[in-house]
């Protein structure tokens, strides 16, 4: 692996976006180079939100030097820092319309008051109309910054009114590099984690410290591998939504019971102690909130799962198209060289096509059983139900 340059504190952690970097250190450092509203956008994983923290970070530092300042903002406790992050299906009306009476603040101590939002994809249309006039009219020391996988994932409004920075996708080898750096994995590992995740740099991190992980992923395309009818779609989709379901569970549920514990002890009520009528509302909207991020976590899962499909079958249509390189399963090539050999290239863009329209289903709420049913169906005939 090459060595990669590290730009200088606070952008140490955004890696590979050396033309991002520059940009955004030039805006911090210019305010004649500096616009008032920004949409960073790139693949899931690429680092957008890394790279709008450390762009937060540095406009509101007093200066280059301001080192304490500047790592204060990266761990989310300076004042002049709002950062809309949801673990929900979509953004809310009230969550937008609270950040936008956030933004007419004026900076506390630092030279910028600095808006960020993740996910800006996750918002309505309804949503979207309340940014409008605060990304057309800010205060003059306050700037945004979205996120979002691309510009079409917004409205054409929206686009209008900021600075578009796209982010390149990094190499397997630059992801792997920096996996190594962050956990100290074996090269090795690293290296298939960051080509199994598609360099995405998050899921490539997990797959790389968790051995559970990389076996439940092989073994999810193995069965869709050995799947031969209709009653082994359905035992292997409700295996994969089961294992969805655990993995969702393992990562809430801990979360969850520790939101819990933290809102009864700030009310004053021991452990164990019945919850009087005055609190319960509080807890109610707790747990309405833990389901709704639950709910998005399942469906992360799966969409994971989907992701991980969709790069088997692209294996399998470029071995059927002769191309032996730049398999991101190469673990699996004796498996997917069989099917390659025994389908015609047809059946497999049925199949990836069906993978698309499974994403979108899942997207609009469909069951995600009967979502996955339907496409295993799909994968062992090669037709669409």
């Amino acid at each position: 692996m090459s060595a990669t340059v590290l730009a200088p504190f606070p952008w140490t952690d955004v890696w590979g976006q050396d033309d991002a970097v520059h940009t955004l250190r030039l805006a911090a450092e210019d305010p004649a180079a500096l616009s008032h509203a920004w949409l960073i956008t790139g693949p899931p994983g690429s680092g957008r939100s890394t790279l709008a923290t450390a762009f937060a970070a540095a406009l509101i530092a007093d200066s280059p030097d301001d080192e304490a300042t500047m790592r204060q903002v990266l761990a989310g406790t300076h004042p002049d820092i709002t950062v809309l992050r949801t673990e929900k299906v979509i953004i809310t009306i009230a969550e937008a319309r609270a950040l936008v009476e956030r933004s007419y603040f004026g900076p506390s101590n630092g030279r910028y008051r600095v808006v960020v939002v993740e996910d800006a994809d996750r918002m309505t249309e309804r949503t979207s109309n309340v940014l409008l006039k605060a990304l057309e009219e800010p205060p003059e020391q306050t700037v945004w910054v979205l996120c979002a996988p691309s510009e079409a994932d917004l409205l054409p409004t929206i686009r209008s009114r900021v600075r578009s920075l796209r982010l390149r996708e990094p190499d397997v080898e630059s992801v792997a590099e920096l996996i190594v750096r962050r956990t100290g994995a074996d090269p090795a590992i690293a290296e298939q984690a960051a080509r199994h995740a598609q360099r995405h740099i998050g899921m490539a991190q997990r797959l790389a410290t968790d051995d559970a992980a990389r076996a439940r992923r092989e073994q999810t395309l193995r069965a869709v591998l050995g799947a031969r009818g209709v009653s082994d779609a359905v035992e292997v989709a409700g295996q994969i939504v089961q294992a969805a379901t655990d993995d969702a569970k393992t990562l809430t549920t801990e979360r969850d019971e520790a939101e819990r514990r933290s809102l009864l002890r700030t009310v004053g009520i021991a452990e164990g102690q019945a919850v009087p009528p005055a609190v319960r509302s509080q807890l109610n909207a707790l747990e309405d909130e833990q389901k709704q991020r639950a709910k998005r976590s399942l469906r992360d899962g799966l969409d994971r799962v989907l992701t991980d499909l969709q790069s088997m079958f692209r294996d399998v249509v470029m071995l059927q198209f002769g191309r032996t390189d730049g398999l991101i399963n190469r673990e699996l090539s004796a498996e997917l060289a069989a099917v390659a050999a025994a389908w015609p290239p047809e059946r497999t863009l049925v199949v990836l096509d069906h993978l698309a329209q499974t994403r979108e289903s899942l997207e609009r709420n469909v069951a995600p059983a009967l979502a996955l049913e339907s496409l295993l169906v799909t994968v062992t005939s090669g037709r669409k139900p």
